[in-house]
């Protein structure tokens, strides 16, 4: 039976999902959310994730939340991407805890702000904190990156295509490649693995949809 992962084209957390399970070769298919019209907070919805956001995955008789579990569900079931010795193991882990931490939970409110929210409701004051957080990590990523082609050893693994969840949209949240060139040239490596797409591509939802 092939899993069902509850997401939308918008959402880096689901992509970092998506992204793992395509290039994994994972079987899964897409079930879109309408987040901007309430599509998460249904009783439908809550049923299935009380925590009331993407991405969920439905496998069999498994339902399960939070990008990061997806991801190792994906890694575990397919026997890749988790890295090549228990050391590389653990700094997985490491990079996945940070991206939560450090990364993503700035990067996604920045772009969300900056750009969802209509004109007039965007706090300044929030998105000028959260901008510098967003640049601190993008700083230690490029710095990681220095020398290297992968966050952990010498092949991708889902550290990859955690940190990357929000790096490839096109809004603007104050992320610039050119910015940052060994995260330019890591990105550029992802995208060459065969399957990448742009989460615009990948999951269904845009926001042109909306207009």
């Amino acid at each position: 039976m092939t899993a069902k992962l509850y997401c939308m084209g918008e959402s880096g957390n689901a992509y970092k999902a998506a992204l793992t399970m395509t290039l994994a070769g994972f079987d899964w298919e897409p079930v879109y959310v309408d987040f901007f019209n309430g599509g998460a907070r249904t009783p439908e919805f809550l049923a299935i994730n009380p925590m009331g956001e993407v991405p969920v995955l439905v496998d069999g008789d498994q339902t399960l939340t939070q990008s990061g579990v997806i991801q190792y569900h994906a890694a575990e079931k397919t026997g890749r991407f988790q890295g090549e010795t228990a050391a590389d193991r653990a700094e997985v882990l490491r990079w996945i805890l940070w991206d939560n931490h450090k990364m993503s939970s700035q990067n996604g409110p920045l772009r969300f702000m900056m750009n969802f929210l209509p004109e007039e409701k965007r706090p300044a004051e929030a998105i000028a904190w959260l901008g510098g957080r967003a640049k601190a990590a993008w700083k230690t990523l490029d710095q990681h990156l220095e020398g290297q082609g992968w966050i952990v050893g010498t092949a991708p693994t889902i550290a990859d295509f955690a940190c990357c969840g929000y790096l490839y949209y096109p809004e603007p949240f104050g992320f610039a490649r050119a910015d940052w060139p060994n995260i330019d040239r890591w990105l550029d490596g992802i995208a060459a693995l065969p399957g990448w797409k742009h989460p615009y591509d990948m999951m269904p939802g845009h926001p042109s949809d909306r207009a």
